[in-house]
């Protein structure tokens, strides 16, 4: 497996061409923990909003896939009309559809959106906004850098 580490500038311009295609307004913001919880920090301080609330799965072991994805800490979305869910890659899907499955059950009157920076095309969801396909397993900066 080849394995791409992923630099913060890297990152940063990419969440700047994500923030350029997502072309719809929401009031909320949930990141997937733990991937997707700088994204959603950052686009919290973009977009100027304090409804930001994370969300927690277990899906891999290392880089392990988990035969099922555990999701807990389910945000409070009371008041909340669109939301935004932001991950940091959609590799089989698992993690997204199971996130989507328990909000949309919780809370059937929101609107949900999603957005990564990466996606792969055999995954089993496309989120509504995305920046690039990966080429390999990415090495994020927040999980190596402080090693």
């Amino acid at each position: 497996m080849i394995k791409i580490y992923y630099p913060y500038n890297e990152f940063r311009e990419d969440l700047k061409i994500l923030t350029t295609k997502i072309d719809q307004e929401f009031d909320t913001i949930v990141p997937i923990s733990r991937g997707g919880l700088s994204i959603g920090q950052m686009l919290g301080e973009f977009y100027n909003t304090r409804r930001v609330y994370a969300i927690n799965t277990i899906g891999y072991e290392g880089i392990k896939k988990l035969d099922e994805v555990k999701v807990f800490h389910i945000p409070n979305l009371e008041g909340s009309n669109r939301v935004l869910i932001v991950d940091d890659i959609i590799d089989s899907g698992d993690t997204l559809v199971a996130v989507l499955d328990i909000l949309k059950r919780e809370y059937p009157e929101v609107i949900f959106f999603t957005a990564s920076l990466f996606y792969k095309p055999t995954a089993k969801i496309e989120p509504t906004w995305w920046v690039k396909k990966p080429q390999g397993w990415i090495e994020f900066f927040w999980s190596e850098d402080l090693k």
